[in-house]
């Protein structure tokens, strides 16, 4: 599978990267042997790239990925995981994580927000010790929408120096939101954020600052969320988008788009991942997975050819705005041939 680099320095990531949260039983409970199956097949799809954090699972994801990737060759892969949130003990166990986070995991610690430069380095040190390795390649602040000023003051500061002391590879921050982003990839000198659920088929959110921003500051994008909870994935009555029962102006558009691809012989699932790379500073798409069937099929949509025809007529239908870039169909597996939006046989951008 081709990779793509992850800014500037040095780390290179596969186009289509492995989401663990489902290892950390996200919603529901999967066994260890599960969510090792799911990796194993995701390494035989020529996926290298696998991205974690302590909030999933209460630390759960990250002893399963480290375990599943034990024994591989470390430098033929690579590992994110996130700060901001500091796991403590709690003082007795009481339930499950269900409500609070979201994982069907006991509620054996607490979840302390903390993007101090000391949390920063503690939250580092506990998740290399659950992974069990001695480094990771890229680590992201976790949802700092609500500690802002300590982000940018203190956290990121510390990830600067973990990478000028040469303990990761590369930083930035993760999120569900497009504006802080921009001001992190305009404002500092981060390799790389992962944005989720805004630049999708459906929400064009990052393309009016974060993805210029990022083209303009050599910074790359990794893209979450394409499937927007579900809707792009399977649009039936009830799908979720972002979280909620998605409105029906929006259920509309997402079975129009699919009806368009069944039409060009291709699937809704299969443009979903495409369309991000019609932009240049797009790196990776990263898709949450928690069984080896989702893996396979994520693995085979991400190969298929999506017609030009399709982008044209998606435009043309007013299913997507003549602005966004396309990604032209290009054969899966050439790194840096994505359109950035140009007519098919005009130069691409790579």
């Amino acid at each position: 599978m081709a990779r793509r680099p992850l800014g500037p320095g040095g780390v290179e990531v596969t186009e289509l990267s492995f989401g663990a949260a489902g290892m950390g039983n996200l919603y529901a409970p999967i066994t260890d042997e599960a969510a090792a199956a799911a990796l194993d097949h995701a390494w035989q799809a020529g996926i290298r790239y696998f991205d974690t954090a302590p909030h999933y699972g209460l630390g759960l994801s990250e002893r399963r990925l480290g375990e599943a990737l034990r024994g591989r060759d470390r430098s033929s892969y690579v590992i994110s995981t996130k700060v901001g949130r500091l796991l403590e003990p709690a003082d007795e166990i009481s339930g499950d994580d269900l409500a609070d986070g979201g994982f069907a995991v006991p509620r054996t610690h607490r979840r302390i927000w903390d993007f101090s430069a000391d949390g920063i380095r503690r939250s580092l040190e506990s998740s290399l010790t659950r992974l069990g390795t001695d480094r990771v390649d890229v680590v992201f602040l976790h949802d700092p929408d609500h500690h802002e000023e300590e982000a940018f003051r203190e956290g990121y500061p510390a990830l600067e120096k973990l990478r000028s002391e040469g303990v990761v590879g590369a930083i930035g921050a993760g999120m569900n939101q497009a504006e802080m982003l921009t001001r992190f990839v305009r404002d500092t000198d981060v390799d790389a954020v992962l944005c989720a659920g805004r630049y999708t088929l459906l929400d064009h959110q990052a393309l009016t600052g974060l993805l210029p921003a990022a083209s303009e500051r050599g910074a790359s994008i990794v893209i979450g969320g394409v499937f927007n909870s579900g809707l792009l994935a399977d649009p039936r009555p009830g799908a979720r988008f972002d979280y909620v029962e998605a409105p029906p102006e929006v259920l509309a558009r997402a079975r129009a788009l699919r009806t368009l691809a069944e039409r060009h012989g291709t699937t809704l699932r299969a443009a979903a991942l495409a369309f991000p790379f019609g932009h240049p500073a797009v790196a990776s798409v990263l898709v949450g997975v928690r069984a080896p069937g989702q893996v396979t099929d994520a693995a085979a949509q991400f190969a298929a050819r999506v017609p030009d025809d399709f982008w044209r007529e998606a435009r043309a239908e007013g299913l997507l705005p003549a602005e966004v870039p396309v990604p032209w169909a290009r054969a899966r597996g050439s790194a840096g041939s994505a359109g950035s939006g140009a007519s098919p046989g005009e130069e691409e951008r790579p």
